[in-house]
């Protein structure tokens, strides 16, 4: 990973155009401006970017630049922009095919500025799945996608999807699929290598230590001692014994509806769940509007909201932007621990 100076911006990535990406990223500015470490810069269709604020009634002063270099000088006055012409049209509300080339395109200059060194941090708006799906894009989405854009660059890279939130960071150890198909996928090598991604990440870019980790069962009560199903004896059980014999501090399987009541939540920093929603509920519970996702074990930082792209928001000035802003801190946090 390419260490950036304090001052090397955060580079940010525009999203789906029809969501309320550019209203929440005039949002963030207002809120941070007045804090040059939190600079970022905004790859974007600068004319797409001033419409879409001025339809949510933001009128925000843009800076053109010609390199991410020159955003933290700009920063307090203008919002920063790398200028990139979107190429389609695009209408406030609705997502298109079309635009999925420019939405692509700005993943993929981000993720070369990170690696770099001329941002210090990635972090991404919401992309709209089904615009890229009808545009050939065979990913998920942003996690596993911006791994690829890893290891096609040659470096290692094993993304583990992380949601942090009001004290609470949880990992999926599956994600994207549907709940039928979770327990063939569950692995014991899967829950070893997210839970190994995790704690070497809590310590480079959170500070902690001695990360302490918990892993929940997938069973109802953990399984029961194999009366609710045997994964939790089969699969979770070994991988836990494996990660304690390598010397992590990890606990578990613990019963998914206990897990995550506060004196739970207070004795570990980071919990591995089974599937997409035993992580995402209780965060988005405790924190809906200041969510960040995070994906760990990439040669770059990356945050995100954690929230979709609103298209029934979008144009209408009532897009929340505290999820950005809590992504951009975050992220410039990371940064800031890691050099």
């Amino acid at each position: 990973m390419a260490t950036a100076p304090a001052t090397t911006p955060l580079i940010v990535t525009p999203g789906e155009p029809g969501g309320i990406g550019s209203e929440i990223t005039a949002k963030a500015w207002q809120s941070l401006r007045g804090d040059s470490t939190n600079a970022f810069c905004l790859i974007s269709d600068a004319d797409h970017f001033r419409a879409s604020a001025g339809a949510a009634g933001l009128a925000v002063p843009v800076a053109l630049v010609n390199s991410a270099s020159e955003a933290a000088g700009a920063f307090p006055e203008a919002l920063p922009l790398l200028h990139r012409p979107l190429g389609a049209a695009a209408r406030l509300g609705a997502f298109s095919a079309a635009t999925a080339p420019f939405v692509m395109s700005a993943i993929e200059e981000a993720v070369d500025l990170c690696l770099s060194g001329a941002a210090s941090g990635l972090v991404t708006n919401p992309i709209q799945k089904e615009a890229l799906y009808a545009a050939g894009f065979p990913f998920q989405g942003h996690t596993d996608f911006l791994g690829h854009l890893a290891r096609q660059r040659g470096h290692d890279a094993h993304d583990v999807m992380m949601l942090a939130g009001e004290g609470l960071r949880a990992i999926p150890v599956t994600v994207h699929i549907a709940l039928k198909d979770v327990p063939a996928a569950l692995t014991g090598e899967s829950i070893m290598a997210q839970a190994r991604i995790a704690h070497d990440a809590l310590q480079r870019h959170f500070g902690i230590a001695h990360p302490r980790l918990a892993v929940t069962g997938l069973n109802p009560h953990a399984g029961e001692n194999g009366s609710m199903g045997r994964e939790e004896i089969e699969i979770i059980v070994p991988a836990i014994a494996r990660l304690r014999s390598e010397g992590l501090d990890i606990k578990g399987p613990l019963p998914a509806d206990t897990a995550f009541f506060p004196e739970a939540r207070a004795s570990y920093d980071v919990i591995l769940c089974m599937y997409h929603d035993q992580a995402l509920i209780p965060v988005k519970t405790l924190d809906f509007h200041g969510g960040v996702n995070v994906t760990l074990g990439l040669p770059f930082i990356r945050t995100s909201p954690d929230h979709g792209t609103a298209l029934a928001l979008a144009g209408t000035g009532k897009a929340q932007g505290q999820s950005l802003v809590a992504a951009i801190r975050l992220a410039r946090d990371m940064a800031a621990a890691a050099a």
